[in-house]
């Protein structure tokens, strides 16, 4: 009898140690969004919310949240009838035109604790296994120095494989707007922690770069893959002058990113209307 109970009690301590052999972490978790957005002239807004509507998970905006001033009555009026009810799962990041509202006044009034401490504009949060963090790239409007001694802070306090950052103004982009040098020192810090993916707008179309440096030169082992997703729903524009690491670019359909984020890994999509995948693709965490 006693060898039989020992006999079950092996199988049973067999079975409990295969369970947590399994993969720790073994979840993932969406995170789908866009930038430059609510234009009340512009239909963009309400399809791209539709594509929001069927897809489950976090929310992110990459700036330019309303127009033409992310004003009270502009958020009213154009974002809250298409993104708005998409608000409680929402993690902002603010743009510029927020910034022609004093204070960007409109914005933090709007999303309230959900865009972070209230005038700040940055913050950060956890997304299943990856690390979250969300930039004010306005650096006109804030301390930038502040801003970036909390960035590295904030890395050091959160090593986890995977990270991710969004904000407004791309370091790299082939759109009319071009680079923006001003963004490299956030950049730098982020590479220096090993951060994975950056996601931006301001320029109204949708580019994919290859991993790369905070100078723009090509590092697939240790590179931040850049997204810029500034196709929303305002107007889409031109290209300009082709950015180096530049692997995918499209300007004729208003879409969003679906980012689906595993323990150690990452794959994307860029759906656009109707719910046609123009790119998508994965990669592992550094």
């Amino acid at each position: 009898m006693k060898s039989s109970r020992f006999y079950y009690l092996l199988i049973l301590i067999g079975s409990v140690c295969i369970a947590g052999a399994q993969k720790p972490g073994d979840r993932e978790a969406v995170l789908v969004g866009a930038g430059d957005i609510a234009v009340c002239k512009s239909p963009g807004d309400e399809l791209t919310a539709v594509i929001l509507d069927q897809i489950p998970g976090a929310v992110f905006t990459a700036g330019d949240n309303a127009y033409p001033a992310g004003s009270p009555v502009d958020f009213s009026n154009c974002y809250e009838a298409s993104w708005g009810r998409h608000k409680a799962r929402t993690r902002p990041s603010v743009g510029n035109h927020e910034y022609m509202t004093p204070g960007a006044a409109g914005y933090f009034a709007y999303f309230g604790k959900q865009a972070g401490p209230a005038g700040l504009g940055y913050y950060s949060y956890d997304l299943a296994d990856w690390h979250i963090v969300v930039i004010n790239s306005m650096l006109e409007h804030i301390n930038p120095i502040a801003q970036e001694k909390w960035l590295a802070s904030d890395l050091a306090a959160h090593p986890t494989q995977c990270t991710l950052a969004y904000w407004h103004y791309p370091r790299f982009s082939s759109g009319g707007h071009g680079n923006h040098p001003q963004m490299q020192r956030v950049w730098e810090i982020l590479y220096q922690h090993g951060a994975d993916v950056v996601i931006s707008g301001h320029d109204h179309v949708y580019e994919r770069f290859a991993p790369q440096t905070p100078d723009g030169v090509a590092d697939p082992k240790r590179g931040i893959r850049e997204f810029v997703v500034g196709t929303g729903g305002a107007r889409l524009r031109k290209f300009r002058t082709l950015a180096a690491n530049s692997e995918m670019r499209n300007n004729t359909a208003f879409g969003v990113l679906k980012m689906t984020l595993k323990p150690d890994s990452y794959t994307w999509e860029f759906i656009t209307v109707p719910n046609v995948v123009l790119d998508s693709g994965g990669d592992t965490c550094h």
